[in-house]
């Protein structure tokens, strides 16, 4: 289910096509829905800037597909299908889980959390009847900046950073994360 980092297209994805992006990954999900009435994980990579499918996304992507297969596994949640989808607004994962949507979504926070990509990650789970359980539903703060202790919504409205500094932690996130989980 990984993506291969060197057939990546680098393409500059303008609004239009991250919008229609976005409606066709919400067709997916809900056909997923449809045909497996169970919670489903749809798991995006956060990519500030106008190229959402390169090399270091499709990394950080990668880690974070081992991530929540270890994370099913340890909470012996069974995968009742899985997909990796590459395109020119990102890498996209989907797994239909058998658990609690609830159970699920915490975990899910709980990695994004502790694992050093984890900031780089959305990861969106979905109940069967289609609702999207955020951090809101546990009553938990909007998520920081990668950079500063500001929201991250309030940094990218007022473009606080630039898009170098963005991408350069995101490098050097992920050459931590290669170090610690090195095989």
């Amino acid at each position: 289910m990984h993506l291969l980092p060197e057939q990546a297209t680098h393409h500059a994805v303008s609004i239009p096509e991250l919008l229609v992006s976005r409606d066709e990954r919400q067709a997916r999900q809900h056909y997923w829905l449809k045909r497996l009435p169970v919670p489903l994980v749809s798991f995006t990579v956060v990519a500030p800037g106008p190229i959402k499918d390169s090399e270091l996304t499709r990394r950080i992507f990668n880690h974070g597909v081992i991530a929540l297969l270890k994370l099913a596994q340890r909470a012996d949640w069974f995968i009742r299908e899985q997909a990796a989808l590459a395109s020119a607004s990102g890498p996209e994962g989907m797994f239909s889980i058998e658990a609690s949507a609830r159970d699920i979504k915490l975990a899910t926070i709980e990695l994004e959390q502790t694992h050093p990509l984890g900031r780089l990650w959305d990861i969106d789970v979905l109940t069967p009847g289609g609702e999207i359980l955020s951090r809101r539903h546990f009553s938990l703060p909007a998520r920081r900046c990668l950079l500063c202790e500001h929201s991250a919504a309030e940094c990218a409205r007022g473009k606080n950073h630039t898009l170098s500094e963005l991408t350069n932690h995101m490098e050097v996130l992920l050459h931590a994360a290669d170090a610690r989980y090195a095989r």
